[in-house]
C-alpha cells in the first residue's frame, strides 16, 4: 500500500506550509483534497475499510488541531469535541464532521475566536455540523432529545480541556439521565419508526445504506444500546461480556465492513454525501466491486444480492439482539408464567423456547418442530430470543441426512397444512436461515433481485409475499377486495398444494433458461420426496409451469373472443386446475408490485375465469360457434332496444355497417348504449363522444370512452395523445371502421396513477368536451405529449423489441411491442400505422414497471393480415427507430 502523505498527518509540517503560504486556508484545503484523493485510491486498491475510516478521522483531527491552534483559547475553559460518527472515528468521504465546542459558563470572551475558527472550517469547505454548549446546556438538550444524548455518548476529545469533556460525559451518564431501560425503549421505538419509512424491508429497489432496515444505523443501534448498558460498544468487548457470540461477532463485523465499503463508494462516485443506492449508481458500484455480467445474471444483480444478503444478516442480528436485550437483560426479574408443551419445548410469558441448550443437538427435528408449534397454537406470541439464537447457531444440523429423514419431511408438510400464521412461520424460517437450509433451491434465491421496476421485491421476498397473499384469500377481511378469488380459494380441496406452487413458481429465477420449466422440475422433486401423490404432484407441476398463463392471456389477448376462451380452456383442461390457477395468479400479481394490481386487472381475470368456467361446463367439444354467438348477442341487444321503443328495421339499419367483430367482442349492454346514442345523434358532421360512468361487470375498473366519428388521418394518434394530455392511461382499445367511413372506437382508461375516474363527474364531463373539441377541429389536434421521462425509467433504457405474426383464426396480424414506458408512446405508434397504411383493429396495453408490453391487432386496408415481409419489416423497423430515438433525445 502507498504511504499516507506525511504533510497531512504531520501537523507541524502543514503548519509551516501555512505560515509560508499567501492563503493558509487554501493550503489546508489543498492538503485535505490530496488526502481525500489518496484515501480513495487506497479504497480502490482494497485497503481495509476500517483503517480508511480511522485514517480520515485522524487526518481531520490534525486539521482541527492546526486551525484551533491559530487562535488564543483559555484551554481549561473550552474543549473541541468530536461527536457522532466523527466521534466514533468513522468518517466517510462526505460524512458530516460533527463538532461540539464545549465551553464553561463564562464563554463570552471566547466568542470571537469560536466564530473565526468555524469560519475557517467553512472556508476550507469541510462538511461540518457544530454546536456551542455548556455542560448544563448539553444535559438539557440530551434530556429533551435522545438523538442528542446518543451523539454526546460517542464524544471524543480533539483538543482542549479533558476535564470539561469528562464533566459532560458524567453529566449525561445513564445514572443521571436516560437510564438503560428507558434508553433502550426509546431507541427501539426510534428504529421501528425509521424502518416503517422504508416499508420495513431490507429489499427496497433503491435502499438507503445508512437508514434502511439492515443498514448501518441498525449496527449503530446495537452499539448504542450496549454502550448505554455496558459502557462499551466495542464488538470484541461485547463478546467477552456474553452479549455477542463468536458467530454473531463475525456476522456483525463482516456485514458492517461491507456496508461501510458500499457507503464509501457511494460518496466517492457521487462526490457528495449520498447514502441511497440509486439505480444510477448500482451498476457503477457493481463494476467497482468486481462483479461482471454472466450468461445468467447481470453484474448489478450479483452486487445487489450481495448487498441484500448483508443487509438481511444485519437486520436478523439486530432483531435477535434487541429481543435478547429486552427479554434476558431488562426483564430478567419479571414474573414468569411457564406452560409445558412437550419434552423439548415450553412457553415462557407467551414466547416459545427450548427447555435446554442441547435440545437441537439431541433432536435436530426440533428445528422444524419449533415453527410447527407456533403455527398450530395461535396463543404462542413468538419465539424467545435465546431459542432464536440457538436455532441460528445449529442450523448447520440441516444437512442431506436431515432433509432425507421422513420425520422432517412430514413436519414440513404439517407446517404447510397448519391453521395459524403460516406466512409468518415461513418468513421466520427464512430470516433465521432455516428455510434456505431445508430447501437449498430456496436458499439460492435469498436476496436475489430482478433488475427492473416491475419486480419491487427480491425473489425470496416476493415468493413469501405470494404465500401470504394466498393466506389472505381465506380471511374474511379480504373478501371484499377479492370476492371471486376468495370464494374460489375457500373451496380448494388441498390448499397446501397452492402453497407449494407458490413456493416454487419463481424458484428457478436467475439460473438461465425458462424459470417456469426449471421450477417445475424442482417442484416435482419436492412433491415426490414429501409424499404428495401423483395426481396432486401433476397439479403442482402444471401450476408452476403455467403460472404466467392466466395473466398473460388476460392482459395480452382479446378475451372477448370466444376462440381465445376456447384455447385457454383447452390448455387448462378442468375446473380444479382453473381454480388453483386463478388463486396463484391473483396472489402472484399482488406480490410483484403493490401498484400493479388494480380493479381493471382484477376485472380482466374475473372475466377470463368466468368465461372459461362456462366453456368448461359446456364441454370443450360443445363450444358456441361464431355465427351463433353473433346471433345471440344481436337478439338480446335487439330485445333491450325494442323495450326502449326502437323497431327492428331501425336497429338493423344502424347495425348494417358494423362488422361481425363488433358483435363478437362487445357486451350486449354496450351495444345497446352505443346504438341508442348513435340513433339520437343527428349531426353526423360532429363526433359523438360518450363516457360510461356505470360500467358493466367485466370492466368495473376502467371508464369506457366511446367515439363515433368520421374516419380520419391519425385518429388513433390524436385520441391517445389527447387522452394523455388529460392524464389518462389507456389499458384496452377496441377499434372498428364501418363501411360507411365511420369509426366506432372504445377506449378503456384509468387515471395515470392507475385509479378509477368513474366517481368524478366533473372530470368525465371535461373529457367529453375536450375530445369533442379536439376531434372537431383538426387544427386543435394535440401534439404528441413529450413530458419528461422519470429518472428511474430513464435508467432502465432498453432497445425496443417487436415481433409480428399472423393469427389465422382471427385473421389479423398480431404486433407485439416491448419498450420502456414514456409519454406519447401510443400516439407515435398510431402515426406509424397510418403512414404505412395499416388499420388498427384492437390494442391491449400492459405497463409493467418501467416497460410496456403492448399488443396491437392490425390488418391492411382490406382487413386482411399483413402478408408482405418487406412491409412487416418496415413497420417493425420504423417503430424501433421512432421509439429508440425518442428515448435517446
Amino acid at each position: 500500500m502507498n504511504a499516507c502523505p506525511g504533510e497531512l498527518l504531520d501537523r507541524e509540517a502543514l503548519a509551516s506550509a501555512c505560515d509560508e503560504a499567501d492563503s493558509p486556508v487554501a493550503t489546508v484545503r489543498e492538503a485535505v483534497e490530496r488526502a481525500n484523493a489518496w484515501l480513495n485510491e487506497e479504497f480502490r486498491n482494497g485497503r481495509d475499510i476500517g483503517e480508511l475510516l480511522k485514517l480520515r478521522a485522524v487526518a481531520i483531527d490534525e486539521v482541527m488541531r492546526l486551525l484551533w491552534g491559530r487562535f488564543d483559547w483559555s484551554e481549561d475553559r473550552i474543549a473541541l469535541v468530536a461527536v457522532g460518527g466523527y466521534g466514533r472515528g468513522e468518517l466517510h468521504p462526505h460524512s458530516d464532521i460533527d463538532l461540539l465546542i464545549l465551553v464553561d459558563e463564562d464563554a463570552e470572551s471566547q466568542h470571537a475566536a469560536i466564530e473565526g475558527f468555524v469560519t475557517q472550517l467553512w472556508d476550507i469547505k469541510l462538511d461540518i455540523g457544530h454546536s456551542v454548549r455548556t455542560v448544563a446546556e448539553c444535559v438539557d438538550a440530551a434530556q429533551r432529545d435522545i438523538t442528542v444524548c446518543t451523539t454526546l455518548m460517542e464524544s471524543r476529545l480533539i483538543v482542549g480541556s479533558a476535564a470539561l469533556r469528562a464533566q459532560m460525559r458524567d453529566a449525561i451518564s445513564a445514572d443521571k439521565i436516560w437510564p438503560s431501560a428507558k434508553f433502550f425503549r426509546a431507541k427501539w421505538d426510534e428504529q421501528k419508526q425509521r424502518h416503517a419509512k422504508y416499508a420495513d424491508t431490507e429489499y427496497k429497489l433503491e435502499p438507503n445504506v445508512k437508514s434502511s432496515p439492515g443498514g448501518l444505523r441498525d449496527v449503530q443501534t446495537i452499539s448504542w444500546i450496549a454502550l448505554r448498558h455496558y459502557r462499551t460498544g466495542d464488538p470484541e468487548a461485547l463478546k467477552a461480556l456474553g452479549f455477542l457470540t463468536d458467530d454473531e461477532l463475525h456476522i456483525l463485523e463482516r456485514g458492517r465492513d461491507f456496508l461501510w465499503r458500499v457507503r464509501w463508494a457511494l460518496h466517492m462516485v457521487t462526490g457528495r454525501e449520498e447514502n441511497r443506492l440509486l439505480f444510477d449508481h448500482q451498476r457503477e458500484l457493481a463494476r467497482l466491486f468486481g462483479f461482471e455480467d454472466s450468461d445468467m445474471r447481470l453484474a448489478v444483480e450479483q452486487f445487489m444480492q450481495r448487498y441484500y444478503r448483508a443487509a438481511l444478516a444485519i437486520s436478523q442480528l439486530n432483531e435477535v439482539l434487541m429481543q435478547h436485550f429486552d427479554q434476558v437483560i431488562l426483564r430478567s426479574d419479571a414474573p414468569e408464567a411457564i406452560v409445558d408443551i412437550n419434552p423439548r419445548f415450553q412457553v415462557r410469558n407467551g414466547l416459545l423456547e427450548i427447555k435446554d441448550e442441547a435440545v437441537f443437538d439431541r433432536a435436530p427435528s426440533a428445528l422444524l418442530e419449533l415453527f410447527l408449534l407456533c403455527a398450530q397454537d395461535e396463543q404462542i406470541e413468538g419465539i424467545h430470543a435465546s431459542t432464536i439464537r440457538l436455532a441460528r447457531e445449529r442450523r448447520d444440523l440441516i444437512d442431506d441426512a436431515f432433509r432425507a429423514d421422513p420425520r422432517n419431511r412430514r413436519l414440513f408438510m404439517e407446517i404447510l397444512r397448519s391453521p395459524h400464521k403460516l406466512a409468518l412461520q415461513l418468513r421466520r424460517m427464512n430470516r433465521f436461515g432455516i428455510l434456505g437450509k431445508y430447501l437449498p433451491e430456496f436458499g439460492r434465491i435469498v436476496g436475489q433481485m430482478q433488475h427492473d421496476l416491475f419486480h419491487v421485491y427480491t425473489v425470496d421476498a416476493h415468493t413469501l409475499e405470494v404465500v401470504k397473499n394466498m393466506r389472505r384469500l381465506l380471511y374474511p377481511e379480504h373478501q371484499e377486495q377479492f370476492p371471486v378469488t376468495s370464494r374460489v380459494a375457500g373451496r380448494l380441496p388441498k390448499v397446501e398444494l397452492l402453497y407449494i406452487a407458490g413456493l416454487y413458481h419463481d424458484i428457478a429465477k436467475g439460473r438461465g433458461g425458462d424459470h417456469s420449466e426449471l421450477g417445475a422440475v424442482d417442484a416435482r422433486r419436492f412433491c415426490e420426496k414429501h409424499g404428495v401423490n401423483k395426481h396432486d404432484t401433476d397439479l403442482v407441476v402444471w401450476l408452476v409451469e403455467n403460472h404466467l398463463l392466466m395473466s398473460g392471456t388476460a392482459q395480452r389477448k382479446d378475451i372477448s373472443d370466444p376462440e381465445v376462451i376456447r384455447e385457454f380452456a383447452t390448455t387448462v383442461g378442468n375446473q380444479t386446475y382453473l381454480d388453483y390457477l386463478l388463486c396463484l395468479t391473483v396472489a402472484d400479481i399482488n406480490a410483484t408490485n403493490p401498484t400493479l394490481w388494480n380493479a381493471w386487472r382484477g376485472s380482466l381475470l374475473r372475466q377470463l375465469y368466468t368465461e372459461t368456467r362456462r366453456a368448461l361446463q359446456r364441454g370443450l367439444d360443445n363450444q358456441v360457434g361464431k355465427e351463433e354467438a353473433i346471433a345471440n348477442t344481436q337478439r338480446r341487444a335487439l330485445e333491450r332496444l325494442e323495450d326502449r321503443g326502437f323497431i327492428a328495421e331501425e336497429v338493423e339499419a344502424l347495425w348494417a355497417e358494423a362488422g361481425e367483430d363488433y358483435f363478437l367482442r362487445e357486451h350486449v349492454d354496450d351495444i345497446v348504449w352505443h346504438t341508442e346514442a348513435i340513433a339520437q345523434h343527428y349531426d353526423k358532421s360532429t363526433p359523438l363522444v360518450l363516457v360510461k360512468q356505470d360500467p358493466v361487470l367485466q370492466t368495473d375498473a376502467a371508464t369506457q370512452i366511446f367515439i363515433h366519428a368520421r374516419t380520419q388521418d391519425y385518429l388513433f394518434s390524436v385520441v391517445t395523445a389527447a387522452l394523455e394530455q388529460l392524464h389518462l392511461s389507456v389499458h384496452d382499445a377496441r377499434l372498428y371502421n364501418s363501411v360507411d367511413g365511420m369509426a366506432m372506437d372504445t377506449f378503456y382508461v384509468l387515471d395515470e396513477s392507475g385509479e378509477s375516474i368513474a366517481n368524478d363527474p366533473q372530470r368525465l364531463e371535461h373529457i367529453v368536451e375536450f375530445l369533442t373539441r379536439t376531434l372537431t377541429d383538426r387544427d386543435r389536434f394535440p401534439e404528441v405529449v413529450n413530458r419528461r421521462t422519470p429518472r428511474q425509467v430513464r435508467y432502465f433504457a432498453m432497445p425496443t423489441e417487436t415481433s409480428m405474426y399472423v393469427d389465422t383464426i382471427k385473421n389479423v396480424s398480431v404486433l407485439e411491442v416491448t419498450t420502456p414506458d414514456r409519454p406519447g408512446l401510443l400516439a407515435r405508434i398510431g402515426r406509424i400505422f397510418f403512414e404505412h397504411g395499416i388499420a388498427l383493429q384492437a390494442a391491449k396495453i400492459a405497463t409493467l414497471g418501467e416497460r410496456v408490453e403492448d399488443v396491437f391487432f392490425v390488418t391492411d386496408a382490406n382487413k386482411q393480415p399483413l402478408e408482405n415481409p418487406e412491409l412487416v419489416a418496415n413497420i417493425r423497423s420504423a417503430i424501433c427507430k421512432e421509439l429508440d430515438e425518442q428515448a435517446a433525445a
